[in-house]
């Protein structure tokens, strides 16, 4: 070293490199306020370590404390936190299968077939929609939003900003498919309107949400393609593979 300073990325990364941080933080990136208590069950550890953990956390700037009245909740409210831990979850190999019981299996099918990554759309649904995106030519092959791209998001009534800190796309490798899904403002935005407009509704399991019908019609043209056999609606009807674990 010649002696320069340096970011410390050795202590952001020892924060990580435990079992329990690291599963509170893909918990966290469904974008919601979570409990000590709830998180404790997450990671498996009891109440009082679970509290020790979330204070290391959000000492360092990776989670936000949230007081309502007597109520203490945490949340990722920095995208750049979500971002990274997205990232190194990509980086990080296999996914642990999922547990044997009727109910973790019936979870993780829906996490697969659509969930949220923190702001935006992911599983099979996140990736048949950045195909479509791209197909029909709303997305180019540099990750920008063309100009039939910015109508399409003004015909859902979506305006998005000429420019910003944070790119309006950018690819977002997929945890389940390991292919692209989309994040970004415009990505955010979309996931925002399509809850709004009930184009989308919560799933059983926390993450999962699951096309409305009047979704399904809206967006068929776009995620519905025979051309596609991974595609959700193709999805749905296949006969169920075995699975692994969803974060």
């Amino acid at each position: 070293m010649d002696g320069a300073s340096s970011p410390d990325l050795a202590a952001a990364a020892a924060l990580l490199a435990s079992e329990a941080r690291a599963a509170m933080m893909l918990a966290a990136l469904d974008g919601l306020a979570w409990t000590a208590t709830e998180l404790a069950e997450v990671a498996g550890v009891s109440r009082p370590s679970a509290s020790e953990h979330l204070h290391q956390l959000v000492d360092a700037g990776f989670l936000a404390e949230v007081r309502q009245g007597r109520h203490r909740y945490v949340r990722i409210e920095d995208p750049a936190v979500a971002e990274t831990v997205e990232a190194l979850a990509a980086l990080s190999g296999d996914l642990r299968p999922a547990g044997a019981s009727l109910r973790a299996q019936r979870a993780d099918r829906e996490l697969r077939e659509a969930r949220t990554c923190y702001r935006h759309l992911a599983g099979r649904l996140g990736v048949a929609l950045c195909v479509g995106l791209r197909e029909h030519g709303y997305v180019d092959g540099g990750w920008g939003l063309t100009e039939p791209g910015r109508d399409w998001f003004h015909s859902l009534g979506i305006t998005l900003p000429d420019a910003g800190r944070r790119p309006l796309l950018r690819p977002c490798l997929d945890w389940t498919e390991r292919r692209e899904h989309l994040a970004g403002v415009a990505a955010d935005a979309l996931l925002e309107t399509m809850r709004a407009k009930h184009r989308i509704e919560p799933g059983a399991s926390r993450r999962a949400v699951r096309l409305t019908e009047t979704g399904r019609t809206e967006l068929a043209h776009l995620i519905f393609s025979s051309a596609r056999p991974d595609s959700p609606a193709e999805q749905s009807t296949s006969a169920p593979q075995a699975q692994k674990a969803v974060v």
